[in-house]
C-alpha cells in the first residue's frame, strides 16, 4: 500500500517540475563547438571526435544532419519545423545558424537540452542532445535525435 503511495508522489513531483532540472550555463557555441559530451551515457553528439580521449565518446557518437537545398539558411528553418513534429520539444532560441530546444519526457517531466549548429564549411548540422540529470538515458537521446533526423528528412 505505502508503494503505491510512494508512486502518486513521485508522479506528483514529477508533474510539478521536480525532475526538470536546471538548463546548464555553459550551453551554446565556443570557438563554433558545442559542449562536449556528457562524462556519462545520457548525451549523444555529432562532434564527440572533436574531444579526443572523451571517456563517453563511442557511446556519444552520432551523424550530423546534412544540409537541404538552400543551404544552411533553409536547412535551420527546416530543422526548426521538424523540431515541432517531435513530441514534446520547444525551441528555446533562434538565432543565425544556431538552435536551441528542451524535450520533456511525458511521464516524469526529464528535460533533456538540445543544441543545433549550422556547419557551412562541412554542409552539415552538427548537433548535440544530452539529459540534465542522471546518469544514463537508456538511448531516449538517441531515439529522439533518430526520430527528428525522420522528420527532418520528410522536409523539402
Amino acid at each position: 500500500m505505502w508503494t503505491a503511495g510512494v508512486l502518486v508522489l513521485a508522479l506528483a513531483a514529477a508533474q510539478l517540475g521536480a525532475l526538470e532540472g536546471n538548463p546548464p550555463t555553459d550551453l551554446g557555441l565556443t570557438a563554433g563547438q558545442l559542449k562536449a559530451p556528457s562524462p556519462t551515457r545520457n548525451s549523444v553528439s555529432s562532434q564527440a571526435d572533436r574531444h579526443p580521449g572523451h571517456p563517453q565518446a563511442d557511446y556519444a557518437r552520432i551523424d550530423p544532419l546534412p544540409f537541404k537545398a538552400g543551404g544552411a539558411a533553409a536547412s535551420m528553418q527546416a530543422l526548426a519545423s521538424a523540431l515541432q513534429q517531435v513530441g514534446g520539444v520547444r525551441l528555446v532560441t533562434e538565432e543565425a545558424g544556431y538552435l536551441r530546444a528542451e524535450a520533456r519526457t511525458p511521464w516524469l517531466g526529464f528535460v533533456d537540452d538540445l543544441e543545433f549548429v549550422a556547419d557551412p564549411q562541412r554542409g552539415v548540422i552538427d548537433l548535440r542532445s544530452a539529459s540534465r540529470l542522471g546518469a544514463e538515458d537508456f538511448g531516449t537521446n538517441r531515439r529522439r535525435i533518430e526520430a527528428l533526423r525522420v522528420a527532418y528528412q520528410q522536409l523539402l
